[in-house]
């Protein structure tokens, strides 16, 4: 995956970066990759492939005495997985130093819509646009970080997920810090066909 340079989500990074907010410290950071496997992301697509069959197989173990005996859409069927798959990767790309190899399915999140993250945005960002306002002026933060978002990836062809590990299994939370927004990531479902691929001889 390679990482796109964009002036707009590096002057929203300027502003979330470290936003001292008396109580609590904002560390926000918006990044944009292409899909295309760079590096040693082929490497990392297989073990994640890995990692996602031995999780049929747990829940396949664990539903043998229920009356359904197939996994969750989410890691089933191929599309599915591959989208797991990017998520994962753009993890390893904006936190480098940091291992994902336990990261697991269930935790990641299809957000419905737009307007389901701009009400998340609104309930825990409220202090943070108003000092926006008053530094930058203008259009509220969230019309300025839809426009960047826009821009780089076109909302409108996306899927939106957010991230939420178990706190006691999360390598990005320090201690006595609360992750309130968790990750977001948008998804260009476009994107997927060109690299059809590369995940050709993967059992995903």
């Amino acid at each position: 995956m390679k990482f796109l340079e964009f002036a707009s989500l590096d002057r929203l990074n300027d502003f979330l970066s470290n936003l001292n907010m008396g109580e609590r410290t904002i560390k926000g950071c918006l990044e944009a990759y292409t899909c295309k496997h760079a590096g040693l992301d082929k490497k990392l697509s297989h073990r994640l492939s890995l990692s996602l069959d031995n999780e049929i197989c747990d829940y396949l173990g664990k539903s043998s005495d229920t009356d359904s005996s197939s996994p969750p859409e989410y890691v089933s069927s191929r599309s599915s997985r591959r989208t797991l798959v990017y998520l994962v990767l753009t993890l390893y790309h904006m936190y480098p130093d940091y291992e994902f190899s336990a990261v697991r399915a269930h935790q990641f999140f299809a957000e419905e819509s737009w307007d389901s993250f701009k009400q998340i945005f609104d309930t825990y960002m409220l202090e943070a646009s108003k000092e926006w306002l008053e530094t930058n002026g203008g259009v509220s933060l969230l019309e300025a970080l839809y426009k960047a978002l826009d821009e780089a990836v076109q909302l409108s062809d996306c899927e939106i997920y957010s991230y939420d590990p178990d706190s006691e299994a999360d390598p990005l939370v320090e201690r006595g810090a609360i992750n309130l927004v968790a990750d977001g990531f948008l998804v260009d479902e476009i994107q997927y066909e060109e690299d059809g691929e590369i995940f050709a001889d993967m059992d995903i």
